[in-house]
């Protein structure tokens, strides 16, 4: 099955790459080789590859920078995806995964937000995010997945795992929000729902993929502490001091609940989601062996 990749370098785009399967030939394209936000360029590369399914995990992720940049956020997120529907849908047999992101939701809910719960966005990346999902599945019907995900991290790139193992090493403490919940998700673990999904025409819709359980910023980086220090990451025990998100204001609006409901989404593609400890420390393995 020929797949065209786009967002290739990024966290997920480098998950997938690792791990292609046999019945797989990818064309992965950089965001310097497409950019996404030019309409003409997307039908040439597609035009060009003639993909039977597009992954796009290209995306603007600064969250808090978008607060101040909502056209540049608004042309990648929700235009880009808009172009890349409009290009699979002209080759008549091309499907299209978009990957998204819990911030579509306002985190008002005490329970885990299932695929067809109403999305309620507090910030400009989830609006963007939002109007992205519902281009593509407008434009391409059943030919589309959209797969949300949250709280990503992995051994590359810009996330909160390296973020904090690089404070706790440079600080010795840190100070961590405690009230806002969801699931930390390895990248490797979405790599892993993606090319099941790729491997299955007859899925569609909106699904959700994280890893298993619920944490708080707080517990994930008391994890990171815990096992940076058991992978040889960290020299010395650091210190993670709870706070409120109250204490720590943002330009964008966080939700409070990320928790992604995951049972119909485990059931369709005959998937078990890793623990997100165990996820943790695999990531925290490869880190150490460098």
């Amino acid at each position: 099955m020929r797949v065209l990749l786009t967002g290739a370098t990024g966290q997920v785009g480098r998950a997938l790459l690792a791990r292609i399967p046999p019945v797989i030939e990818l064309q992965p394209l950089t965001q310097q080789q497409l950019d996404i936000r030019d309409a003409g360029a997307v039908r040439l590369a597609v035009g060009t590859h003639q993909p039977e399914l597009i992954i796009n995990a290209a995306a603007y992720t600064a969250v808090d920078q978008a607060e101040g940049e909502a056209d540049r956020a608004e042309a990648v997120n929700a235009l880009g995806p808009r172009h890349l529907a409009q290009a699979a849908r002209a080759l008549g047999c091309c499907r299209m995964i978009q990957l998204s992101t819990d911030y579509v939701f306002d985190g008002s809910s005490t329970a885990a937000y299932r695929p067809d719960d109403r999305p309620n966005p507090l910030s400009v990346y989830g609006r963007s995010k939002l109007a992205g999902e519902r281009a593509v599945i407008e434009i391409l019907a059943d030919r589309a997945v959209v797969l949300r995900t949250a709280w990503l991290y992995a051994a590359r790139g810009r996330n909160f795992l390296l973020t904090m193992l690089r404070l706790m090493r440079e600080r010795g403490s840190v100070h961590v929000v405690a009230d806002q919940r969801g699931a930390p998700t390895a990248a490797s673990s979405v790599a892993r729902a993606l090319w099941a999904l790729g491997q299955r025409p007859d899925v569609s819709g909106i699904l959700h993929w994280t890893d298993a359980g619920v944490a708080s910023w707080y517990d994930f980086a008391c994890a990171i502490a815990e096992d940076g220090l058991a992978a040889g990451l960290l020299t010395k025990p650091a210190q993670v001091i709870p706070i409120s998100t109250a204490d720590y204001p943002t330009p964008a609006h966080r939700p409070a609940n990320s928790v992604l409901d995951m049972t119909a989404s485990a059931a369709q593609l005959k998937l078990a989601p890793t623990p997100w400890r165990e996820s943790l420390r695999s990531v925290m393995g490869e880190l150490a062996r460098g």
